[in-house]
């Protein structure tokens, strides 16, 4: 029996009884117990502060934490094994990418639970039991494809190994703690914490961890008292973990240092997470008007005025602090069809490796194993053989509000051939993401459930603002219904009636105009989808 309090519901998946014995489940109730009435008061604090950007409709660098940004302080030393990061791999935690990423040659492995990973109890039960399998080094992590290939770990070096749990927003539906769902990064968290912290810090690693969709420095400190009792309750010396935080929220943006001073004793740097930042910006300022309005997303690169002057800062703010700066994720799925897109294609990613590697970034994220060397090349052209660029403290950035509000500045058009690429890649990835797969390839691009939400939320804003496309076509939601529609039978002739009726196109299709047509914005896409998984 569970322990008092604890109810887990739905099927049995296949290892639960290993990666959910009662202890396990004792853990993760005290963990819960610690975080949930913080966690249910930062929630409601987000929405007042969506509520105070709209009366505003701005942000600032807040005024009662000037002492911790003017103050004399540093992050706790990182240890070895995280101190050369030049190339990350991304990926979620299924059996066959788990043996891909640790072969990759990387030198860390973003083993995902969020984003790139659709959280069906099967697939959160069997990415912990894999990543069990990773870290005990016995020759079990093997898998044979449906095809008949076979996988196992072959590299002499893998990549140190670092979690994303899903953010605080999530609820773990198949786990109640006296009555309440436990917030779904709790359980990823601290699942992975206890099956392998021990092990971890006795051979000279430890557990260390990626932390999304942060709005504010309070819900960092909420992160680091999970951490500390984490450690305590299982008898790990306190700073064992180390977590790196992604500034993909606008808020965020705004309390970087704060972020960093609050999870000093177990901080490692931050990750300029652009596709949810653009999210973020959108969402937050979806209402106040043209000076907001984003154009194509596809023409939001990295070097757009607001966009720059937030990735300038992240460097600037993790350097003078001792943390790391890591780059954003190389996205495109390199071809061996079209040799022609696959030169335009890499080049661009070397172009971007080689901007972060020349503006301070201590490493970079790729979402392939082929773009390994080519994130590799670009940093070590930079860093040679120092493990990092700490000592490039970019003191020649300044950067306020006004420049990372600065929305308005950002060229490019609101055009139909974006809002059908919004539209096709929303109903796509949904479609994949209710199917079990949270990283889909579309359009040469590993597109995650960020890019998603921007597509919708895109479409929301162009709505709301009454954009009108470059073909004079005025956005409503009877046109977007229509684009839909047009959108799906191509996808239906491009993959074959058979094909097409075996996925969930409708149910893709009511989440998708839920999320973008509606009047009420929904917060996050996931939460209507996760209602419609096991």
């Amino acid at each position: 029996m569970p322990p008092t309090g604890v109810e887990v519901s739905g099927y049995t998946a296949d290892r639960q009884h290993e990666v959910l014995p009662d202890e396990a489940l004792a853990f993760l109730a005290e963990l819960h117990r610690t975080a949930q009435d913080t966690r249910t008061d930062l929630l409601a604090r987000r929405r007042q502060r969506r509520e105070e950007i709209a009366r505003t409709g701005t942000l600032d660098f807040l005024p009662e934490t000037r002492e911790i940004r003017d103050g004399d302080w540093r992050v706790a030393e990182a240890p070895a094994d995280l101190r050369d990061r030049r190339v990350e791999m991304t990926g979620p935690t299924d059996r066959k990418m788990t043996i891909n990423a640790l072969n990759s040659g990387a030198k860390v492995w973003l083993a995902d639970f969020e984003d790139s990973h659709t959280p069906t109890w099967e697939l959160v039960i069997g990415g912990q039991a894999n990543l069990v399998d990773a870290q005990s080094g016995d020759g079990k992590l093997t898998f044979d494809s449906p095809e008949g290939k076979h996988y196992e770990v072959s590299a002499d070096e893998q990549p140190t190994v670092v979690v994303r749990p899903r953010g605080w927003h999530l609820d773990e539906k198949h786990i109640t703690v006296d009555g309440t769902p436990i917030a779904g990064g709790l359980v990823d968290f601290g699942l992975y914490f206890f099956h392998n912290a021990k092990a971890l810090v006795e051979r000279g690693s430890g557990p260390y961890y990626y932390l999304p969709k942060m709005e504010s420095h309070l819900e960092a400190r909420l992160w680091n008292d999970v951490f500390v009792k984490a450690q305590d309750l299982l008898g790990v010396p306190q700073g064992s973990v180390r977590a790196t935080v992604l500034i993909e929220t606008i808020t965020a943006a705004f309390e970087m240092e704060e972020i960093l001073y609050e999870l000093r004793d177990h901080a490692s740097g931050l990750n300029a997470g652009r596709w949810d930042y653009l999210f973020s910006v959108i969402k937050n300022f979806r209402e106040q008007g043209r000076d907001f309005v984003l154009p194509d997303r596809n023409s939001v690169g990295m070097t757009v005025p607001f966009i720059r002057a937030y990735s300038e800062l992240l460097v600037r703010t993790c350097h003078k602090r001792g943390a790391f700066a890591i780059g954003g994720m190389a996205a495109f799925i390199p071809s061996r069809k079209d040799p022609e897109v696959n030169e335009k294609a890499t080049q661009k990613v070397h172009d971007d490796k080689a901007r972060e590697a020349n503006d301070g970034y201590d490493g970079s994220w790729v979402a392939h194993p082929d773009l390994v060397e080519i994130c590799r090349e670009e940093f070590t052209k930079v860093l040679g053989d120092r493990p990092n660029q700490l000592d490039k403290t970019r003191e020649d950035v300044s950067v306020g509000a006004a420049e990372l509000l600065d929305v308005t500045s950002t060229p490019g058009e609101c055009t139909e051939a974006g809002l059908r690429n919004d539209v096709s890649v929303g109903l796509q990835y949904i479609q994949s993401w209710l199917s079990g797969t949270g990283a889909a390839g579309i359009f040469n691009l590993m597109e995650d459930a960020a890019t998603a939400e921007i597509s919708r939320s895109q479409i929301w804003q162009w709505i709301h603002n009454d954009i009108t496309l470059d073909t004079g076509e005025k956005v409503t939601p009877q046109y977007v219904r229509t684009v839909v529609g047009e959108e799906l039978d191509k996808i239906k002739n491009a993959v074959g009636e058979q094909t097409f009726e075996k996925g969930r196109w409708q149910e893709a299709r009511d989440v998708f105009e839920s999320v973008a047509l509606a009047d009420d914005y929904v917060e996050f896409l996931t939460l209507p989808a996760y209602e419609l998984i096991d």
